[in-house]
């Protein structure tokens, strides 16, 4: 069934390059999506990801891998957003890979699907968090008739899965992993007259799910079989023999030494050394090496198998000198030094030499005979030194098999906790052996023959068993692994070790057979614990599996593994899809330690945040099966204490996961039950069993009802989405375990007093300290107490596993909290006007007692979470569960928060989400703070989400916001109060917050962040809504991407409690107006753009006419704001002046001549405007209300003077061809307190010759690139860094588009002039716009192309040449080598005006471009090369570096964004004219480019595009953070493509 889109679960993996994730483990479930996505190593690329996860309806096959398509949810030209998807439905384990161009792997990983079980007859799921296991050892359950009684215990103790071990026959040794024949059925399980068979177990198996809900498991073991199996004899190539690996045949000597060793002691003939066969003290250890390294060692020569034989190898050599042989140049290379080749059968003195590096290496200085013996003595000399060399080899080898079979006698005879085997026999041998030895006993001289005989040496086969600390991944038992000769294999001499080989083809039968075992396995059980699973071939494992999973597909996995390391124990968990790994609470040596395993293996955090469903996949630990004890463990009971038994047991079911025991631990065994030794039977049930009883248990034996009691407690724990989890240590015994459910905030809390130590030999503490539980505790779930009774002291019965009757437990549940035996008072304190707490005194909390209290919130606080859970439920369904709706709920809270944004403007919706600290100071307020951490970025809802958006996923409960959060209300209030002051709309949406927090306010103060969070991410996602909702359907539509960028528009676009903008003409429609706040007088209340965040954002420096220019195309008109734009458009012309728009915009009356490019970006946009808005050719007959109709009036009063908007247009050409030349009124320090005098001076004129617009000088800078001097230290204050003077590239551009666009309006009739009348010689003369053009066209690039050849003619300066094939950054600047500097200003004439380049020229400056200006984030705004280039701007460091001081270098090389959007425009427009193949590769230099831009406004919690960088994408501290024009120049990009 497909789920709501809202409640599906969708996780999303990023893909990375070179990003290898094998040893990551990523778990999913069944019905989850998994989207893989593009990070930005790979945005632009053709990435191809394959996976071997199966079609739906298709068989899974390890090896067989699709390609996955990708969707594209905006279009294909946009990589931000694509994504391949898999719909999760089989569980296993599956891998991916990638790749783009020729790599066909770039990065891979596995990702794990859970399995879903089910029991009952209606097959409910069993939830991998609900399970209970039992171990029981099978060959201790008897006959197949018995088992359900047997069994009956499991289901009486409340457990829900069953662990057997292996049901098979066994092996000599009866060791329950010692498997004779891993096929059948093992007949002991048969009683007289029956033959059962697979099919009855499975039967079995069947009704206990059926009618006992109880899951069934059994080992598989792959690693061995038993010594004696038959079906090895017939097979021994399905071992490691000395035939298929006589690299063990050294070992297999010693082995026979230490056995003939092992004899002699035996029958007294070493006591004459001192070596009796009772080893009992230290000088008998020192006897066993005496005697090994004097008689063992040297009689075995174990070094002759790695020696060569000196003398025949010299002769031979010197037989080829005679005959003048000369070395193999293709075998030796020509590189000296001897090889020595390895015996592959391992002989004595087998090793050979390879005679071309001999001949190499050894050559005799003539073929004379003394030359020649001469050069076999160099040979000689050399392999005998290389036999000595093997000879030290195997001495140190020697030297770690002594200690290691000592470390061996001592642990089996001498230690305390090992087995104390006493005397040395055949039966309990010196050590055990390492290989099978099928035949009668002869002398070693007699048995060192059969090596020779491979009919024979093929049935000495290597045992089993585990290397200390060795690397899981590597085969011990395969050639380079010493581990047999070294002795340093703890061997289990009843099994022999299996060699599958590589694959199938290794050894058919060997496999066959396996399969086999496994089909049976798979088909009559629902799961399969791997044993020994670290030192099992993974392929075997992954292969087996594989075949288990096509009989049960749900198949549940569990192993134990040893790694010893996490990232190790992955390598097996993602390749073989293990559903969970055991874990041992027996590991833990005190009760802290018990307790951060319960912690460690599952649950979230107590008050954690909600998740988004769609949401990244986060690596995680491998779902835990957590043990109170293994079959493996030592006995608690010896370790601990028997009263220890109950209260670690609660900790472990208070574990969110799988949780289990062994059979015998609850009925308080004081042993541990041995899988090899152990032959008597479980005890039956029997609910009214006496407590002496020995044969039958009931609910009075051990702790059997305690639990019970915690089992049933644990699966309804995790049935009922208690997944939160929080753990005390109280005191040294004390352990208060919390499980909380985030849904109804009930909890159960479990106090448990463990007793690690015998309390008859410990002093416990008697007082124990109260407890202070919050909230209000509606019953007492469990108490129960460990009690000595006089039920006669334990005996260990001959025929059942029998318990300790002198232990038993007495229990209550489910009690009001009055009628408790443990608790002696409680009182209710209160703790703040939210939090009800409780205290409880205990009394009889002995050592060996549990008790869980069952918690929920105080009634009123209950409430309030139900209602604002109700409220929240608009926002999504997950917050149905645990919801209340109100009776009459609150004024503000009845219309859904959607309807009360949607009468949001973008100007309303600015003051919602953003406003910068100076910003929001205008209005007297600023951005909320926290003491000793920081400020928010923005007063609004961004700065929130953007420091929400760490601390969410990480679930960071420490971090100073929540901290703030829970100390007070402060925050909160703060939130909605700023919006509650405002009028209209925006005070709804802040009385809508208020009551939601008048809610909050009434919760436990540690569920406040998490609630905070949810009423915040609802308001902030409506808001998002509403944002999209008035955009144009470029943004709706669009990508992630798109639709971050297009926010900059609300970032950056605002009202202030100043207005920003000079008043427009009243007879325009839809001009927004408002009351003053200052004079109570209407007023309009245009939206203005700010140049960036947080330097330029309000007063003043808030508006520029070049940033607003270069910015309201990407900001305002491709997000669909027209009537801002045309306001905006309206607003500067009306401030035309000297036939100039100003800079610094000032309100108009403040405003600054003193830019020359400010007015070509407006008529670009007015242009923009007319093309792209539906009509927008009107702005041309609009009003404009001017403000200085004459250079030098005072400012008029808004209407005074009006003109249409093109006859402003026509001033501003006319005035550049008439020659502009002014001073700066008030010029001086009061308006610019660097700038030299001349600088005052402002000079705009057309050439008449080339048509180029050109002025300045070198005083001042009148473009884009306009950092002044302002260090007397370095002497650079008042002289400008770029002038720029002379024809800057980019407003010759800029005014090529403007002419072009006037002359072709005046074609269709749009533009009253045709031309402008100016004084030429003393004379009127008309120039026309159509001739201006043409001049332009034919002057451009034979002015500004920097030609390819050094011997172009036509070039003026060859000696200012440095960089060739690029168009110059200006024509005739006062200092001629400016104009040859490579910038980047060349890209924007040609995205504004292309028709002026040649496709080849263009093409060739901007591979220039890219190879030495393009940055990760910007562009370079100064060639590397250039001597001044410096790419690190530091505007507070003042010294003697003319070039550097006070930030002189703001142009000369740090990365700039904005140029970027025109460097890609143009790279995307002259691509395109070349064809299909360069646009392609275009098109991925694009994308990878603003994959960068995407993932750093992802991060940027400003969510905004910096002003700029220092060099190679550094973060620069002197930039503005979010900037208009890099926002708006990468959308237009994204418009482009």
């Amino acid at each position: 069934m497909m789920l709501p889109q809202h409640l599906k679960q969708i996780r999303v993996l990023m893909l990375n390059d070179k990003q290898n994730l094998e040893r990551t483990l990523f778990r999913l479930e069944q019905g989850f999506e998994l989207q893989f996505r593009l990070g930005p190593s790979l945005q632009g690329r053709r990435v191809t990801l394959h996976t071997n996860y199966p079609l739906d309806g298709q068989r899974f096959e390890r090896h067989n891998f699709r390609v996955l398509a990708w969707n594209y949810p905006t279009g294909r030209e946009d990589d931000s957003d694509k994504f391949c998807s898999l719909d999760l439905q089989v569980a296993g384990s599956y891998e991916y890979y990638f790749g783009y161009g020729d790599t066909e792997r770039s990065g891979s990983g596995y990702i794990v699907v859970d399995p879903v079980l089910r029991v009952g007859p209606d097959l409910h799921v069993l939830p991998l968090d609900c399970i209970t296991i039992q171990t029981y050892l099978s060959k201790c359950l008897g006959y197949m008739d018995d088992w359900p009684d047997r069994l009956r215990v499991a289901k009486e103790s409340g457990y829900n899965m069953i662990h057997f071990t292996p049901l098979q026959t066994l092996g000599e040794s009866r060791s329950c992993y010692s498997l004779a024949d891993q096929l059948t059925f093992n007949p002991e399980f048969s009683s007289p007259g029956q033959n059962y068979s697979w099919a009855d177990v499975g039967a079995l198996v069947e009704k206990l799910k059926k009618d006992w809900n109880i899951l069934c498991i059994t080992d598989v073991v792959y690693n061995h079989t038993a010594a004696n199996s038959v079906w090895i004899k017939d097979h021994p190539e399905c071992g490691y023999n000395l035939v298929n690996s006589p690299h063990l045949r050294p070992a297999w000597v010693l082995d026979r030494a230490i056995w003939h060793l092992t004899t002699r002691m035996a029958e007294g003939r070493y006591e004459a050394k001192g070596l009796p066969a009772n080893i009992t003290n230290e000088s008998h250890l020192n006897a066993v090496r005496s005697v090994l390294w004097q008689d063992v060692f040297p009689q075995i020569k174990l070094w002759e198998f790695f020696q060569v034989r000196v003398d025949g190898a010299v002769d031979q050599f010197r037989a080829l000198l005679q005959k003048g042989s000369r070395p193999n140049l293709a075998k030796t290379g020509g590189e000296k030094g001897l090889r020595i080749i390895q015996d592959p059968n391992y002989r004595r003195y087998g090793n050979t030499v390879d005679m071309d590096s001999a001949l190499e290496t050894f050559v005799p200085h003539s073929p004379s005979p003394q030359h020649v013996e001469e050069c076999c003595g160099w040979l000689r000399e050399k392999l005998n030194a290389l036999n000595e060399e093997q000879h030290e080899i195997m001495k140190q080898h020697q030297e770690k098999a002594a200690n290691c079979i000592v470390g061996n006698i001592v642990y089996e005879r001498l230690e305390d906790h090992g087995p104390k085997l006493g005397p040395v026999t055949r039966k309990n041998p010196l050590v055990t052996r390492y290989f099978t030895f099928p035949f009668q006993d002869m002398a070693l001289e007699q048995e060192m023959q059969l090596l020779d005989q491979p009919g024979k040496a093929c049935h000495f086969l290597a045992h089993n068993g585990w290397v200390m600390g060795d690397d899981p991944l590597r085969n011990f038992a395969e050639p380079g692994s010493n581990v047999y000769v070294r002795r340093e294999l703890v061997c289990w001499g009843d099994s022999v070790k299996l060699r599958y080989g590589q694959g199938p083809e290794d050894c058919p039968y060997l496999w066959a057979h396996m399969q086999k075992y496994t089909e049976i396995t798979a088909k009559y059980f629902h799961g399969v614990r791997l044993d020994n699973c670290h030192s099992t071939p993974l392929h075997v494992a992954e292969y087996m599996l594989d075949v288990a999973r096509t009989f049960c597909p749900n198949l549940y996995v569990v192993a134990e593994l040893f790694t010893g390391s996490e990232e190790l124990d992955n390598v097996f968990v993602t390749k073989l899809g293990i559903s969970s790994l055991i874990r041992e609470a027996m590991s833990a040596a005190d009760s802290h330690e018990e307790g951060r395993l319960v912690h460690r293996y599952g649950g979230e955090p107590v008050g954690a945040f909600v998740q988004p469903s769609l949401r990244p996949l986060m690596p995680s630990i491998a779902h835990a099966m957590f043990l109170d004890v293994t079959h493996d463990n030592e006995c608690p009971i010896q370790l601990r204490s028997a009263l220890d038994s109950l209260p670690s047991s609660a900790m472990v079911s208070m574990a969110c996961c799988a949780t289990g025991s062994t059979r015998g631990y609850d009925e308080l065994v004081p042993h541990q039950i041995s899988v090899v030794k152990e032959e008597r039977f479980y005890p039956k049930w029997n609910p009214s069993a006496s407590p002496t009883s020995i044969s039958e248990v009931g609910l009075q034996t051990g702790i059997i009802s305690g639990k019970q009691a915690l089992n049933k407690m644990h699966q309804e724990l995790a049935a009922q989405g208690f997944i939160q989890v929080y753990v005390d240590q109280v005191d040294a015994d004390i352990v208060a375990i919390t499980r909380h459910c985030p849904s109804t905030h009930q909890s159960v809390v479990a106090v448990c007093r463990t007793a690690f130590w015998d309390p008859k030999t410990h002093q416990y503490n008697s007082n124990v300290p109260p407890m202070f539980i919050p909230g209000k505790i509606e019953e007492v779930v469990l108490e129960a107490r460990t009690v000595e009774r006089h039920a006669g002291s334990y005996k260990r019965d001959d025929r059942y596993i029998n318990g300790m009757p002198e232990y038993t437990v007495e229990i209550r549940e489910h009690i009001p909290l009055e009628q408790s035996v443990l608790v002696k008072k409680s009182g209710v304190t209160s703790k703040g006007p939210s939090e009800f707490v409780e205290e409880i005194t205990f009394q009889k909390l002995t050592p060996g007692s549990v008790i869980a209290f069952r918690v929920s919130l105080d009634p009123r606080a209950q409430k309030v979470v139900g209602m604002l859970r109700y409220y929240l439920s608009q926002f999504s369904p997950k917050y149905k569960r645990g919801s209340m709706a109100e009776d009459n709920p609150p004024e503000a809270l009845q219309k859904p928060l959607s309807q009360l944004m949607s009468k949001l403007t973008l100007a309303d919706l600015n003051v919602l989400l953003f406003r910068c600290d100076t910003e929001e100071q205008e209005d007297g307020g600023g951005c909320y703070s926290i003491p000793g951490w920081e400020s928010f970025k923005y007063a609004g809802l961004q700065g929130l989400m953007s420091v929400f958006a760490d601390i969410r996923p990480n679930n960071d409960l420490g971090h100073p916001v929540c901290a703030n959060l829970r100390e007070g209300d402060w925050l909160i209030d703060y939130v909605s109060n700023r919006l509650i002051h405002k009028e209209g709309p925006l005070a709804q949406v802040g009385q809508w917050l208020a009551a939601m927090f008048s809610y909050l306010k009434h919760i436990p103060r540690y569920l406040v962040p998490c609630y905070f969070d949810a009423i915040l991410v609802s308001t902030y996602t409506t808001a998002l809504d509403a944002t999209n909702k008035l955009m144009s359907s470029f943004v709706q539509n669009g990508s992630t991407f798109v639709r971050h960028l297009a926010l900059g528009s609300v970032q950056m676009c605002g009202v202030g409690r100043f207005p920003a903008l000079p008043p427009l003409s009243t007879k325009l429609e839809d001009v927004p107006y408002r009351i003053s706040p200052i004079t109570g007088q209407k007023e309009q209340c245009c939206v203005s753009l700010a140049a960036g965040l947080p330097h330029f954002s309000s007063g003043i420096f808030r508006c520029w006419g070049r940033d607003t220019f270069i910015a309201l195309r990407g900001l305002l008109l491709l997000t669909g704001r027209h009537i801002e734009a045309r306001n905006i458009i309206l607003a500067f012309a009306g401030t035309l002046r000297h036939g100039l728009i100003p800079n610094l915009l000032g309100e108009g009356r403040c405003a600054r001549y003193n830019c020359r490019d400010a007015v070509w970006w407006w008529l670009q946009c007015v242009q923009d405007y007319a093309t792209h808005v539906p009509h927008g050719i009107e702005i041309l007959r609009c009003p404009v209300t001017r403000m200085y109709p004459t250079d030098d009036c005072e400012p008029c009063k808004p209407g005074e003077m009006e003109q249409p908007l093109y006859d402003v247009i026509q001033e501003a050409l006319q005035r550049h061809l008439e020659g502009i030349s002014f001073r700066e009124r008030n010029a001086g320090p009061k308006i610019d307190m660097h700038m030299k005098d001349e600088g005052f001076n402002v000079t705009a004129k057309v050439d008449p010759a080339t048509g180029f617009v050109s002025g300045g000088n070198r005083f001042n800078c009148g473009t884009w690139m306009d950092k002044m001097g302002e260090s007397e230290r370095a002497r650079n204050k008042g002289m400008p860094a770029t002038p720029r003077d002379g024809a800057a590239v980019e407003i010759v551009g800029l005014s090529k588009s403007a002419v072009r666009w006037v002359v072709e309006l005046r074609a269709k009739g749009l533009f009253p002039y045709d031309g402008a009348k100016v004084l030429r010689d003393g004379k009127e003369v008309l120039v026309s716009y159509s001739q201006w053009n043409q001049q332009l066209q034919q002057a451009f690039e034979a002015s500004f192309w920097v030609s390819v050849d050094p011997n172009d003619p036509k070039e003026k300066c060859p000696d200012l040449v440095h960089k060739r094939g690029i168009y110059k950054d200006s024509y005739r600047a006062s200092s001629p080598w400016c104009d040859y500097q490579l910038r980047p200003n060349f890209t924007i004439a040609m995205v504004v005006a292309p028709e002026l380049f040649t496709v080849e020229k263009a093409w060739k400056a901007l591979e220039v471009a890219e190879q030495k200006l393009l940055g990760p984030l910007g562009m370079k705004t100064l060639d590397p090369d250039d001597m001044v280039y410096c790419g690190v701007y530091d505007n507070a460091l003042d010294n003697e570096n003319y070039n550097l001081a006070k930030g002189f270098n703001y142009h000369q090389g740090p990365e700039w964004l904005w140029p970027v959007g025109y460097f890609l425009r143009a790279k995307l427009y002259f691509a395109k004219k070349l064809g299909e193949e360069k646009y392609s590769m275009t098109m991925t230099l694009v994308k990878n480019v603003l994959s960068r831009h995407y993932t750093h406004l992802e991060r940027s919690p400003w969510k905004g595009l910096p002003e700029l960088t220092n060099e190679n994408g550094q973060f620069c501290p002197f930039s503005c953070e979010t900037q208009a024009w890099s926002l708006a120049t990468v959308l237009e990009v994204l418009r482009d493509l």
